[in-house]
């Protein structure tokens, strides 16, 4: 048992630490054979067809040799005798339970598991091969003792090789292959692995190691009779030629005798010149029927071990495989009570194996979901209660303990990731929870999750991770603003929109740019209370409209933050109901937490004035948030900026292929008039809300909030002498957005809020980058806009949108035809803009 510790925690730091244990050991095998100088052309042949684990042990072994001054005949005879050596059947065993795991987590702990298994019997086995094979070297045969003395090299150094450099690799090569795949499980090795197994269950050995086990045994039986006959060919010879000379002729009856003992002269002396190589075929005969026939039960040892979760001795309890999961509601995401008369999870194994039977009479069931359909066994509920609660903690269970507990209420699912102490493993085990909810096992298998710092997501973003969502992202400029050029990220999965607003940006820099201004910021809360009365309302509302008065309550406020400051308040009366809107400056954040908590702390002073007030809820929806309102398009919500900018009417014609009169006039007719028809609150415009929800989701924003933030009016009138150009406006009064809190604290947002010069609070004037990353937002809206519409006055809208904005899969031959002479202008397009 203390062996077997020692050599899990020995895996464990093979696999956390895969860089370090390859360069150290590629280092001392560099060392010893520069040492050595032991340069040859077949090393080379190796690297081919070889392991690198293989690959090193034996260039060790080598090394080893010529540092000690010895050598063999041949580097073909070591190669084979080292091949014969080397225990393949415990290094594919080893593979195979590492290829099982899904997430980096599980490599670790599968490796550290079966180093803790065949650790102790791989060195057993090393010692002992050692010290029977080191008999051979007191042999007296020369070559039999050089060969022994190899053979002791090379177990040695495989010994090495495979507790160093063959765990740490494997680690290593599945975190990139996993890298490469996204973070989604290797299924394919997965599989691969699970064949393996049903295959050696039914005692099936393996027909490539079979192959290289007999291929490498007649090799090196050719090696040595080879030498054998040579030597045996040009001895006979060259002493035949020697004795025909020294003849004399006999009487012809002592010929029989002569002969007689010119026929036993020559078998002892060939005997007697060559023993060393009839021993060694000997040791060859033995090593290759150990080699076939006893290290044929090797893998099915390792397959036989216990698993982690059976170490413990006492009460078991059937944990059901994710195949199992899936067709039983045993794992729920609430608190709602469980079934405890009978274990849901073998309800669960029954009926999947009964399932599994039904479908494998039909024969076209694959062996690989027959595997994943057994039931694997738990600890008691108990034990596991008492890891839960010791210091080994939850990170001890194996996923399938951890869901029993879950099952059973111990664990909060929603608490996954704090109970492990592992991001990455709650998720994993959240997933497999979920599967049962959804319709097939494959549903989240691209869904990403490997590799994300949940980290930033916990308590702040997001509950309940089961995964995050790539989203392309691209980007639009430089747009031109207030003098200085800026790069605008963009995530959509809309085509055209990008490509629409860089036509814009490109627009706007050849005439000078835009100017922007700010002349509102202020977010919003707006709490409902109650009174006995009305007059009782109405006497309240008086008091709060007081200057006095007003001081008092802000101070309550401000004292909550150290950038919260209370601009002003909104009192209506509605009944005996009052609504109270804050308005509040907050920093560089969007701010809706600070306003939330200087609220509430107001009303906490507010009710020691005024006993009789009843707080119905902190929101009374007159802020308002995430709902189109006539308050945020007229009094204003976070931040109001104006933007302008004069286009010249040679840019008009050969950039946006229209004119000035034209946009104005559709200008009127449509964002104006049209949007007046319709009823529309705040939406005067294009489509400003394509814009804002791109740079929201690239940003970290809440992209709840475009409701609010694409509040915006477009206005155009022509310009200059001739009237040939443009002026065009677009006043935003509600940007609700923030560069400290929300998501703007992940990486990827972040680093687009890097791109800006945005990121973060600015250390000089708080509220600033806020205030700056507001005029982006709003001049990248008037580049859409001014590209959007001059594309539907020249009457491009349709051809770019059929053209850039549809896969050509998904319209039939007769339309792609339809479509080839058409004249099409690049990004003058965006889906549902007109």
């Amino acid at each position: 048992m203390v062996l077997s510790r020692l050599f899990r925690e020995y895996g464990k730091i093979c696999a956390t630490h895969p860089w370090e244990v390859i360069i150290i050991s590629l280092t001392v095998m560099l060392s010893l054979v520069s040492v050595s100088a032991y340069p040859s052309p077949e090393i080379d042949k190796i690297c081919i067809v070889g392991v690198f684990t293989i690959l090193a042990s034996f260039m060790f072994s080598v090394a080893f040799m010529k540092l000690v001054g010895s050598e063999l005949r041949g580097l073909s005879e070591a190669l084979t005798v080292f091949l014969l050596l080397v225990d393949v059947g415990r290094a594919s065993a080893l593979l195979r339970c590492t290829l099982r795991s899904e997430t980096q987590d599980e490599v670790k702990a599968n490796i550290a598991h079966a180093m803790a298994v065949i650790g102790p019997a791989i060195t057993l086995d090393a010692i002992v091969e050692t010290l029977l094979i080191g008999v051979g070297t007191l042999s007296g045969v020369k070559q039999l003792e050089v060969l022994c003395y190899y053979g002791c090299l090379a177990i040695i150094a495989y010994y090495l090789a495979f507790m160093t450099l063959y765990p740490a690799s494997l680690a290593l090569a599945l975190e990139i292959l996993r890298e490469r795949n996204q973070g989604k499980p290797l299924k394919h090795l997965q599989k691969l692995a699970g064949i393996q197994q049903s295959e050696e269950r039914e005692e099936k050995p393996n027909p490539v190691n079979q192959y290289v086990k007999i291929i490498m045994s007649a090799g090196l039986f050719l090696v040595h009779a080879r030498n054998l006959l040579v030597t045996e060919g040009g001895q006979g010879t060259e002493k035949g030629s020697s004795d025909r000379m020294l003849l004399v002729p006999d009487h012809p009856q002592d010929q029989p005798k002569k002969h007689m003992e010119s026929w036993h002269g020559n078998v002892f002396g060939m005997l007697n010149e060559n023993f060393d190589y009839f021993i060694t075929l000997a040791v060859a005969l033995a090593l290759t029927l150990k080699y076939i026939y006893y290290d044929n039960d090797v893998d099915q040892q390792i397959d036989s071990l216990p698993s982690p979760q059976s170490l413990d001795v006492g009460k078991r309890e059937v944990c059901p495989s994710p195949a199992a999961v899936t067709k039983s509601p045993m794992f729920t995401l609430d608190d709602s009570d469980g079934e405890d008369t009978k274990s849901v999870a073998e309800k669960a194994v029954q009926t999947e194996n009964s399932a599994i039977s039904s479908e494998k009479t039909k024969g076209y069931i694959a062996p690989s979901i027959l595997q994943d359909t057994k039931a694997s066994v738990c600890r008691s509920l108990e034990t596991c209660l008492e890891i839960l609660n010791s210091d080994e903690g939850a990170g001890a269970l194996t996923d399938e303990e951890v869901m029993l507990l879950v099952q059973k209420k111990h664990i909060p699912s929603y608490k996954l990731e704090k109970v492990l102490n592992s991001y990455e493993r709650g998720v994993h085990i959240r997933r497999q929870m979920l599967l049962l909810q959804l319709p097939s096992r494959s549903v989240l298998d691209h869904l990403p999750y490997i590799n994300y710092d949940y980290s930033l997501v916990d308590g702040a973003c997001c509950e309940n991770v089961i995964g995050y969502m790539p989203v392309p992202v691209g980007f639009a400029g430089p747009l031109l603003l207030d003098g200085k050029r800026f790069t605008v990220p963009m995530a959509t999965t809309e085509g055209c929109l990008v490509a629409s607003t860089n036509r814009g940006c490109r627009a706007l820099e050849q005439c000078g740019g835009v100017q922007s201004c700010m002349f509102g910021d202020g977010m919003t809360r707006a709490p409902v209370i109650r009174f006995p009365s009305a007059k009782r309302a109405s006497e309240v509302k008086q008091w709060l409209q007081d200057s006095d008065n007003f001081d008092k309550v802000k101070e309550w406020f401000d004292v909550t933050s150290r950038f919260a400051r209370l601009q002003h308040l909104t009192i209506v009366l509605a009944g005996r109901q009052l609504y109270i809107r804050f308005v509040s400056t907050t920093g560089d954040a969007m701010g809706m937490n600070m306003l939330s908590k200087g609220s509430e702390n107001a009303l906490k002073e507010l009710s020691k004035e005024f006993p009789d007030m009843e707080i119905i809820s902190l929101s009374g929806n007159f802020c308002t948030d995430k709902k189109p309102a006539a308050i945020n398009w007229i009094e204003g919500r976070g931040k109001s900026v104006v933007c302008e900018a004069t286009v010249s009417g040679h840019i008009i014609k050969s950039v946006l292929k229209t004119s000035a009169a034209a946009l104005v006039d559709l200008n009127i007719q449509k964002n104006l008039v049209g949007s007046a028809m319709a009823g529309s609150i705040g939406g005067f415009n294009a489509h400003a809300a394509n814009i804002v929800t791109a740079i929201y989701i690239a940003t970290g924003q809440d992209p709840a909030q475009n409701i609010a933030s694409s509040n915006c009016m477009t206005l155009m009138e022509t310009a200059g002498i001739s009237g040939e150009d443009l002026h065009i406006t677009c006043t935003m009064p509600s940007l609700e957005l923030g560069t400290v809190g929300g998501g703007t604290v992940l990486s990827p947002q972040g680093a687009c809020l890097e791109m800006l010069g945005v990121r973060g609070s600015n250390p000089e004037r708080p509220g600033a980058n806020a205030e700056q990353l507001a005029r982006i937002v709003c001049a990248t809206v008037l580049a859409g806009e001014l590209s959007l519409l001059s594309a539907l006055a020249a009457g491009h809208l349709v051809k770019s949108h059929l053209r850039h904005n549809r896969s050509s899969l998904s319209l039939n031959p007769v339309t792609s035809m339809s479509q080839k002479n058409l004249t099409l202008v690049p990004g003058t397009c965006t889906q549902g803009c007109s």
